[in-house]
């Protein structure tokens, strides 16, 4: 197994809190994760029919097969064992007795605030971050970034060796299938796929939900909550634009990312890293995947998301804005593996007017070490997780 960086929280977590609940999107590795960080507990599949029907018929009975605890994967299938998990832990007072996982996060997190608040910690697993392959040898020096881009980052694509382009297309078919239909109650499921490519051409642009519902045929409302649910299940990511005023964050056009750069190519249509090299969307791939690696670095240190972008009436752009510890951090991303000067310009210019001390960063397409630029720190893809230690 391919060791996640996440674990160390969970692990430190689960001597603190008598729950810890692991949610992100189905084959992220968080079934895998737990077996592996607990292999002492017992472990119960709430996918399993006969074992989610008597979860379902009687909680407290079914609980009480596990008195020290157990790992229970897929808990929204049986919401109202959240509520008898309350009772135990309340009356046990012992920290690590339930480890919860979920995958549709909309679902579980619903029954985990209702019946859980105060009692769980929260784990964000996403796929696998580069840095996760590249400690475990994965990834190495003959890796392409058109290749890594192409092949994703699920965990059992790299564990199996499987073809991404064969692995998505499953699991884009068990995602529609499974989830979609049984979430949304869609009946043109043909349609529904259509949806999600027409949003993967926009990956890396303001989000227009009109504009693709009508592309769609479907209705604005339709598409709206299609897109929550894909957001809610950690397909896609809406980053917030920011404004002094969090009002107006609230109202304006989030930028739409994918969270997998493997799945936004097969839903492109590409399936080799030498049709990517050329291919037009190649820039808003790449930055997908850097927007996907910084939000990874902050869940996996158990962190929350503080990132946004900034957008003026002017055209002035800069297309990563966190805020943390007082620090402002203003990031540029672009794909070419050369470094110009002019890459800098929106940043320095927004730096002028914001109303705190700013760092500077640029992430480019080549692998060279994090290196100073007047005021800039200059970083190759693999180095992106080392912007965040040293400036977030």
């Amino acid at each position: 197994m391919i060791a996640r960086l996440l674990g160390e929280k969970i692990l430190a977590w689960s001597k603190q809190y008598p729950v810890v609940t692991v949610t992100g999107p189905r084959q992220s590795g968080k079934t895998t994760l737990c077996k592996a960080l607990f292999p002492l507990k017992p472990y119960v599949s709430l996918e399993d029919l006969s074992i989610r029907q008597m979860a379902i018929a009687d909680p407290r009975g079914f609980l009480a097969r596990y008195p020290n605890g157990a790992v229970l994967d897929e808990i929204q299938r049986a919401p109202d064992l959240c509520s008898s998990i309350q009772t135990i832990v309340d009356d046990r007072n012992e920290a690590g007795m339930f480890i919860l996982t979920g995958s549709q996060q909309f679902e579980l997190m619903g029954g985990v605030s209702q019946s859980l608040a105060g009692r769980t910690a929260i784990a964000r697993l996403l796929p696998l971050s580069y840095r996760e392959l590249h400690d475990a040898g994965t990834i190495g020096s003959d890796n392409s970034l058109d290749s890594i881009l192409q092949t994703g980052f699920y965990p059992r694509i790299h564990a199996m060796h499987l073809d991404p382009s064969e692995a998505m297309s499953f699991y884009v078919s068990t995602y529609i299938e499974r989830d979609v239909r049984q979430l949304l109650n869609i009946k043109d499921l043909s349609k529904f796929e259509t949806f999600v490519r027409l949003l993967a051409g926009r990956s890396g642009q303001l989000l227009n939900a009109s504009s693709v519902a009508a592309d769609c045929g479907i209705s604005h409302a339709t598409a709206a909550s299609w897109i929550g649910v894909l957001e809610q299940s950690a397909i896609i990511y809406l980053l917030r634009p920011y404004f002094i005023n969090i009002g107006k964050r609230l109202l304006k056009s989030p930028k739409l990312y994918f969270l997998d750069s493997g799945l936004l190519c097969y839903l492109l249509g590409i399936h080799s890293a030498a049709h990517l090299q050329a291919h037009p969307l190649r820039g808003p791939i790449f930055e997908s995947f850097v927007v996907a690696e910084l939000l990874k670095s902050r869940f996996n240190a158990g962190l929350s998301d503080i990132f946004s972008f900034y957008r003026d009436s002017k055209g002035l752009e800069v297309d990563i804005l966190a805020i943390d510890a007082g620090t402002t951090l203003l990031c540029e991303i672009k794909s070419s593996a050369t470094f110009h000067a002019d890459f800098m310009s929106s940043i320095d210019r927004l730096a002028d007017f914001l109303p705190r001390p700013c760092a500077k960063a640029l992430v480019l397409g080549n692998t060279d070490d994090p290196y100073r630029y007047k005021e800039c720190m200059i970083h190759g893809y693999p180095h992106i997780y080392r912007m965040l230690d040293s400036r977030v």
